[in-house]
């Protein structure tokens, strides 16, 4: 008995798994369509969050300092890797990979040490921060007799 095709089994396999896959999304959306609600109404349109509608614009502005923790948590958090990349092979670096780790380490601490010192992790204005150092000078003074 001769083959079918020149196909070899795995190309047919692969073509019944995309017309199971199409099938099956042809099906879920045409159930879909069929047995979806039909109602038309006032607050069929308004967005809603939980089943609560909002309140408000979607339009918010933010602050810079969010975007600036935003950036300085995702750095940090991709030197992380590298060093857990590092710690996986460890014995293969040998003690050139833990030089390099360790200076990698140090640039790592020296740039938040600066972040910390210029303020860019600070998120009160500098006039709420003076204001509670001020607060928090008079608390540690006691009371004045």
């Amino acid at each position: 008995m001769a083959p079918i095709s020149a196909w070899s089994a795995d190309t047919w396999s692969l073509i019944v798994y995309v017309v199971a896959v199409l099938g099956i999304v042809g099906l879920m959306l045409g159930l879909s369509w069929v047995l979806g609600g039909r109602d038309w109404g006032r607050a069929k349109d308004e967005p809603f969050e939980s089943g609560v509608v909002g309140q408000g614009g979607a339009r918010l502005r933010f602050s810079a300092k969010f975007y600036l923790v935003a950036m300085f948590f995702v750095i940090f958090d991709v030197e992380a890797l590298f060093l857990y990349a590092w710690a996986v092979s460890v014995r293969e670096a040998g003690w050139a990979g833990f030089i390099e780790a360790f200076v990698f380490i140090f640039i790592l601490g020296a740039s938040l040490v600066y972040l910390w010192k210029i303020g860019a992790l600070e998120w009160a204005p500098a006039s709420r921060a003076r204001l509670q150092q001020e607060r928090s000078a008079e608390r540690s003074a006691g009371p004045a007799r």
